[in-house]
């Protein structure tokens, strides 16, 4: 018989601190996420801190009366890991560590964390390494103990080094070799790209567990991975696809998140390579997710990081089966009502009826809701992109409801 298996989920506690920058709302939208990046790395979240600063503790990050809280706390519960929301210094994780005896992990670590767990291909791990060693290299502080300090005297006049300075090198030249493999990659995928002929690309982008993967399952009849957790697609994915009679390329890229580490956005740039050489963007939204107008301007920042914010753009807002509004209730006079409570009605009078060429598209990936509707916009976009590069194949792709579909035409 086959034995369950348990999975032991690590014990922690999440902290994040009020600033001028960030409100209390934000902070708590900040926090769901981290617990879900968390739950994601495989740990459950026992507790959550938060403290009011006008800007973080440059040697603690929260005050000394907090952390003494949080270290209590650590204590008797057994918490094995400390997670921050904020990028920690290298200073700030020292002396936390010294107060603290866990694990002291930052937003940061924890995202290359799961992008460790979720590297499948050669491609990926070389990229999430060597940001993991960008990373790790100004937060050295020995942390192995293969060479004691270098001592004077007789017989022990060695380089010249002590243990740290070591470490630092073997880091160094670690990332050096790194970036080099990256490099003779980067020059096959090109390659490789270039070998595509024509054809009109197409990237989806997106915040990451958007629905990207699902999509492009239902359009392409592939079989991407597919999961409900952040970052479940490391490695980018390109299938042939034909709606109609039209093929054309679809990519499923890796997905973006706020706060995205600085070394993350260097080490995925060839990943994102995909983004840069495509002619026409599908920005996949959860229009499901209370915070999605903040993942769209997240997006958008870091196609603008990457120089594609330029690019043909078709919005579609995904997980339509999924949405809730909050309610008012008739009697209830002190309630304001704000955005989450629009309707899907209500939102697609708003600034969404501008986006995305004339309309922004409403579906449901995973139950395949408006998808003819998502199919003739895609083709008309492809279409029109294919026809002005080679305009003698206009007859060959007319409009969508005169096209016919390529099965029936086998038939």
């Amino acid at each position: 018989m086959l034995e369950k298996e348990v999975i032991n989920f690590e014990r922690t506690v999440i902290v994040g601190i009020v600033t001028q920058n960030q409100s209390e709302e934000k902070l708590n939208e900040y926090l769901d996420e981290l617990e879900f990046l968390t739950f994601t790395a495989g740990g459950e979240v026992i507790k959550r801190f938060s403290q009011k600063m006008e800007r973080p503790n440059p040697k603690t990050f929260v005050g000394t009366g907090k952390i003494d809280d949080i270290n209590l706390f650590v204590k008797e519960n057994k918490i094995s890991t400390v997670i921050f929301d904020d990028e920690l210094t290298p200073s700030q994780q020292k002396n936390i560590s010294r107060i603290i005896d866990c694990k002291i992990l930052d937003r940061t670590n924890l995202i290359l964390d799961i992008f460790a767990q979720r590297a499948e291909t050669s491609y990926a791990r070389t990229q999430v390494e060597l940001a993991q060693c960008q990373y790790l290299l100004p937060r050295l502080s020995g942390l192995w103990t293969h060479l004691e300090r270098q001592k004077g005297g007789i017989g022990m006049r060695g380089p010249g080094e002590t243990e740290i300075e070591t470490d630092r090198r073997i880091v160094r030249d670690r990332i050096s070799l790194l970036k080099d493999k990256i490099k003779t990659i980067d020059k096959q995928m090109s390659i490789q790209r270039s070998n595509r002929g024509a054809m009109v690309r197409v990237a989806l982008v997106g915040y990451t567990n958007v629905g990207k993967s699902t999509l492009m399952n239902a359009i392409g009849k592939s079989d991407v991975f597919v999961e409900n957790k952040l970052f479940a697609t490391l490695d980018t994915t390109v299938r042939k696809v034909v709606i109609k009679n039209l093929p054309f390329l679809l990519s499923d890229t890796v997905g973006f998140i706020r706060k995205l580490p600085t070394q993350l956005v260097d080490s995925f740039k060839s990943t994102l390579d995909e983004v840069r050489e495509a002619d026409l963007l599908l920005h996949v939204v959860d229009i499901s997710h209370p915070d999605f107008e903040d993942h769209i301007e997240s997006v958008n920042k870091t196609l603008q990081e990457i120089k594609s914010n330029d690019k043909p753009t078709i919005m579609v807002f995904n997980k339509i089966d999924a949405y809730k509004h909050l309610t008012i209730d008739e009697d209830d006079l002190i309630t304001e009502r704000t955005r989450k409570h629009y309707t899907l009605d209500e939102w697609k009078q708003t600034w969404m009826s501008n986006v995305g060429g004339d309309k922004a598209l409403f579906i449901s990936a995973r139950n395949k809701e408006n998808f003819e509707e998502f199919r003739e916009t895609v083709y008309e976009a492809v279409r029109q992109i294919h026809i002005t590069r080679f305009p003698y194949n206009k007859f060959l792709y007319p409009d969508y409801k005169d096209a016919v579909e390529k099965d029936e035409e086998e038939e």
